[in-house]
This record gives C-alpha cells, structure tokens and sequence, in this order.
C-alpha cells in the first residue's frame, strides 16, 4: 500500500533519504556528519515549504510498518522549496551552499526513491515509481524526470524498462548523474 508522508514518518524518512541521496544530504543540510544530517532532514521533512518535506512525499507500507518512500515537486519550484536549506546552512556555517538545481522548470521531478534494504527487490520500487507517475497525471504534468547515479547501473536498467530516456548529464556533489525524462502523454 502506498499512502501520503505525515509529519510523523520524519524519523523514518530521513535515513532513508540520506542513504538514497549520500553526498548531496551534506550540501543541504551543512554538514559532513551523518546523524547531524539526518536529524537536520528529519527536522526539514516534518516542516512544510521545502524539498525534502513530507507534502512532498508518499510512503510505501508493509501492513503498519513503513518500508519505503518517494519524495518530488515540480521543477519550476526548486528555488522555493530550496531556499528554507539554503537559509539553514547560512545560519549554521555562515557561508551560501551551493546547492544545483537537479530539476528543470519543465518537469515533476522525482527526487528521492528508496526502500528499505530488508525490502529491496519485492516490486516496492516500482510501486513507488507508479505513485511517483500518478501524482504527476493527478497534477497535471505530463512529463516527468529523475537523477541516476552513473554508477548505478541496476537502478538505470529499470528505469529504462518503464520508459525513462536520459536526455543529459548533471555533476552533483562530486558524481555524475544522468538525467532521465518520461513523456506520460505518450504513454497513454
């Protein structure tokens, strides 16, 4: 079952989001410490108006427990949603993060997917992906896009299995990602 985040899921959002997106958390958040930037996301996650919050968000379920979760916005949003981190990291290291923008204006972007490692290889990831294209039918977007780690090969084959076309490449954080677009007017 895939439901909307609470406030109340920010304890088990923020590892999870932390795992998916490594590096990238430390430039959100500030820091280079692990449980800093998790409880930096846990806190952003439970709070509305930014891109990690939990209004952004679906939570996939096994019974009453929480396995995984998909977290996106739409691209012409970024600057908003980023900007409660950027005043973060000013306040607490006194310097301007450099955050890139991942998403273009044009898009419903999916930023984070993940699941549970116990989890992992069940059909959730695709479930969330479904969640992730429905929302973007439900909002009106009909094209939609996310990052792949170039490195991460399992993750690229299924997203390529459903539709997703990389169109480019985006530096993040010291990695390089291709970036991948599905057009759902398309697909109907």
């Amino acid at each position: 079952m895939i439901r909307k985040a609470t406030p109340t899921d920010a304890d088990f959002a923020a590892p999870l989001i932390y795992e998916a997106i490594g590096d990238v958390a430390h430039t959100l958040t500030g820091t280079a410490e692990a449980d800093v930037a998790i409880r930096v996301m846990s806190e952003f996650f439970a709070q509305t108006g930014n891109r990690l919050s939990y209004e952004n968000a679906v939570i996939a379920m096994d019974k009453d427990k929480p396995i995984g979760l998909a977290l996106f916005y739409h691209g012409s949003q970024t600057d908003k949603l980023d900007s409660p981190l950027v005043e973060h990291v000013e306040r607490e290291t006194g310097k301007t993060p450099h955050i890139v923008k991942e998403a273009r204006d044009d898009e419903f972007y999916l930023d984070t997917v993940v699941v549970r490692g116990d989890y992992r290889g069940k059909g959730i990831g695709k479930e969330l992906l479904r969640a992730f294209e429905k929302e973007s039918e439900r909002r009106g977007h009909d094209k939609i896009a996310l990052l792949v780690d170039e490195e991460n090969h399992r993750a690229r084959k299924l997203y390529e299995s459903i539709g997703y076309q990389q169109d480019g490449t985006i530096m993040l954080s010291g990695h390089l990602f291709s970036h991948m677009v599905k057009n759902l007017a398309v697909m109907v």
